[in-house]
């Protein structure tokens, strides 16, 4: 059996009375690394709840810095943190949350050159970013290193996510081919985003991570999840991996990730 400290016995006691996750679960839990890419809308509520469940080590992946408009939905950043690098604020939150947690540092941004080897190093990822360029690329870089992710997107009142298994299910390009052409999708800055999504499908991402990592439940595989606030409605699109897809189809013509850029923020639907 797994040895666990009086402090964790404590507080991960809640875990370890599940079926699901008992005392070897939570040991899987301790000894998994997840990546995050951002740490922002998103990122902040997948990032908390990821810590509380006790993920041995999370990477983050941020070259940003704490701005006024983030904290309208940006809660793991604090009026205090303004002016201060992202990856600054989000490490200080995560200790003291739970000293379990490492927490790697990848100051800047994932790029075609750096994007594969970082996101090698991980079990899982989750895709925080709000651009569509930054999507593709964590999509592609995923899909050639075999490694899971999760992606997510807000907008307005409305939130869409996926998990992406790769040889297993669709990927994100299966879906959008290419990015869209600049300009021609509103951004969050332009459209506006209510604070209150992001934490809803950034716990989403959070539960598929821990599921994927427990290997327990059936994962938004397949299915792209689409949540409407204003209704407080749920509804699905099913499909299938692409076998034309230009990065995991049969015949793949992207064998190494594509720079798109990064826009101004710019979360896709």
């Amino acid at each position: 059996m797994p040895i666990f400290s009086e402090s964790q016995m404590r507080r991960y006691m809640r875990h370890l009375i599940l079926n699901e996750v008992g005392f070897k679960g939570q040991r899987k839990l301790l000894d998994s690394k997840v990546l995050f890419v951002g740490a922002g809308g998103l990122g902040s509520p997948a990032l908390l709840y990821l810590a509380a469940a006790g993920i041995g080590t999370i990477g983050i992946a941020e070259g940003d810095v704490v701005d006024d408009s983030n904290l309208q939905r940006q809660i793991i950043h604090f009026t205090a943190d303004v002016g201060r690098p992202k990856l600054d604020s989000a490490r200080e939150k995560i200790a003291q949350i739970n000293p379990d947690v490492k927490v790697v540092e990848h100051p800047g941004y994932l790029d075609a050159d750096n994007a594969v080897g970082i996101i090698s190093q991980y079990d899982f990822v989750i895709d925080g970013s709000d651009n569509f360029g930054t999507k593709f690329l964590v999509n592609d870089a995923c899909v050639i290193a075999g490694k899971a992710f999760s992606h997510a997107g807000i907008l307005r009142f409305e939130g869409q996510a996926m998990t992406i298994v790769p040889g297993k299910s669709r990927c994100y390009r299966c879906l959008f081919r290419e990015p869209p052409p600049a300009g021609s999708v509103p951004g969050c800055s332009e459209a506006g985003v209510l604070g209150v999504v992001a934490g809803t499908l950034g716990t989403i991402q959070a539960t598929e991570a821990v599921k994927y990592l427990l290997g327990k439940g059936d994962l938004l595989t397949d299915r792209l999840l689409i949540y409407d606030a204003l209704a407080m409605r749920f509804r699905e699109s099913r499909g299938s991996r692409d076998p034309e897809c230009a990065v995991c189809g049969d015949h793949p013509t992207i064998t190494r990730p594509i720079d798109y850029g990064r826009p101004a923020c710019a979360d896709p639907l």
